[in-house]
């Protein structure tokens, strides 16, 4: 089964994401993002800590990981990021759903 990263990464090279807590936050609201990746060991957990339940109230799947440096670097970044949104997964469809039937969030 592909990792929360790898789904990021080939999303990221095939299809478009975002990235930051804002960006991720505004792709929820438009109803827009396929999945978002929140990363656990945000400090302070306010920074994320609303994504779930947004998330949940939009009819959105979501994950968690748990590192922001590697979500980070799936992400093409060089610095930590604190959740990605998947908006196009490309070439990453088929490791999206497999990664979404693995944790149970089918999409609708």
């Amino acid at each position: 089964m592909p990792s929360a990263y790898e789904v990021v990464e080939k999303a990221r090279k095939s299809g478009k994401i975002v990235k930051g807590t804002n960006e991720v936050t505004k792709a929820v609201e438009r109803g827009v993002a396929k999945l978002v990746v929140i990363a656990e060991d945000v400090e302070p957990k306010e920074i994320t800590q609303h994504l779930p339940l947004l998330c949940e109230e939009k009819g959105i799947p979501y994950v968690t990981v748990d590192s922001k440096k590697k979500l980070g670097a799936s992400a093409g970044i060089a610095v930590a990021a604190a959740s990605v949104a998947i908006i196009d997964a490309g070439n990453a469809e088929k490791d999206l759903d497999e990664l979404l039937k693995e944790k149970g969030k089918e999409k609708k």
